[in-house]
């Protein structure tokens, strides 16, 4: 689709992964956990895939576990470690996928203690406003790893320092990093991560959750046999199988891939006078924010839509509220200004052309607040 500009949401599905998906579906559609040679093979490529997952995530497999997505591998690991440690308090930002801010404001409503930390003005959380933020019965910090509204990129190794210090457990959304900057680099200094296969040009409904194996907690739904009792319910064999294929593929090409996001990103720049939000010196990552001068985010995208561009304007999982992003709150913005954002992502298939084919519609909507 030449004016998709909304791949930080979810991504088509690879071909290669589909075709793995598909063989999966014929050949390994027995129930990993019977004890027939069918589940017993179904099984073996189960591990296999997890093998490879743990692989490209530079951590062993115990601990890797296979979810629906990356929602319920937010809601596993918080749960997990909340659970495992101890303490009432809670620290993180406002500006957490939706699956994470929602599950925080449960936890708030039932009793824990939540501060939550701002961004600076490129969209990425002081480490010493976590350390101011510590109290005696801290138990978990929360922050995400890519900012999935303007694609900033937070110091994991910076926060894991000051929780390891401080005895406090650490889970951060890696959704929009996975495939794209290494996660290998940060998963070993969390306590849990989350990825998603749909971000990755994967089908959708698949995910993986990493809790540190050494960690005690009860799993959420007891008495569990599937993925060592962390998540309850019938794996999706091929799925999985298609995730890890499309995985692969994502960090096998991620240099030659940095490069031609970067190219992207720098046409569309450079293609007129943006209010960029947040820091864009990664060219890795895909994702854009801007701010249009005295027009509402909404209806640029409604716009845009009428004439085959697609983007958002923030995180897909909270645009029905019509709520300007968190993000932009957390960093201080006006709820009025914050309205006006919208969020433009690329892909590797896309074309220079079909990038100034954007900005193009983009300067043209603009032409009247511009001239006023």
């Amino acid at each position: 689709m030449e004016g998709y500009f909304d791949y930080a949401a979810t991504c088509p599905v690879d071909e290669d992964a589909l075709e793995a998906y598909n063989h999966a579906a014929r050949h390994y559609f027995a129930n990993t956990k019977s004890l027939h040679d069918p589940g017993t093979k179904a099984h073996a490529l189960l591990e296999q895939c997890r093998n490879t997952m743990a692989g490209l995530l530079g951590i062993g497999q115990e601990g890797v576990y296979f979810t629906s997505g990356g929602t319920e591998s937010n809601e596993l690991a918080i749960d997990a470690l909340l659970k495992a440690g101890k303490g009432r308090h809670i620290i993180t930002t406002d500006a957490e996928h939706s699956s994470v801010r929602n599950l925080i404001y449960k936890y708030e409503e039932e009793g824990y203690k939540v501060t939550r930390v701002p961004l600076n003005e490129v969209g990425i959380v002081n480490v010493e406003d976590v350390k101011k933020a510590i109290q005696e019965d801290t138990v978990l910090l929360a922050v995400h790893h890519v900012n999935s509204d303007i694609g900033s990129v937070q110091p994991i190794r910076q926060l894991s320092d000051v929780c390891r210090t401080s005895g406090i457990l650490f889970h951060s959304d890696c959704v929009q990093s996975f495939g794209k900057i290494p996660v290998e680099e940060v998963a070993p200094y969390v306590d849990s991560l989350s990825i998603s296969s749909h971000k990755v040009y994967g089908p959708k409904g698949v995910g993986v959750v990493y809790i540190r194996p050494s960690l005690s907690f009860h799993p959420k739904t007891p008495g569990g046999t599937h993925e060592g009792g962390v998540r309850a319910g019938t794996v999706n064999t091929p799925g999985i199988a298609g995730f890890t294929v499309a995985a692969e593929k994502m960090v096998k090409e991620r240099h030659r891939i940095k490069s031609e996001i970067f190219a992207l990103k720098r046409v569309f720049l450079r293609a007129g006078e943006w209010k960029v939000v947040g820091d864009t010196a990664d060219g890795a990552v895909p994702i854009i924010g801007l701010l249009l001068p005295e027009m509402e985010g909404q209806w640029a995208m409604l716009e845009g839509n009428r004439r085959d561009f697609h983007f958002s304007t923030g995180s897909a999982c909270s645009a029905g509220n019509h709520e300007p992003p968190g993000t932009l709150l957390a960093m201080g913005y006006d709820a009025e200004v914050a309205k006006s954002f919208i969020r433009v992502s690329f892909s590797h298939h896309q074309t220079e052309e079909q990038v100034e084919k954007l900005a193009l519609f983009l300067n043209e909507i603009l032409k009247p607040s511009v001239a006023r």
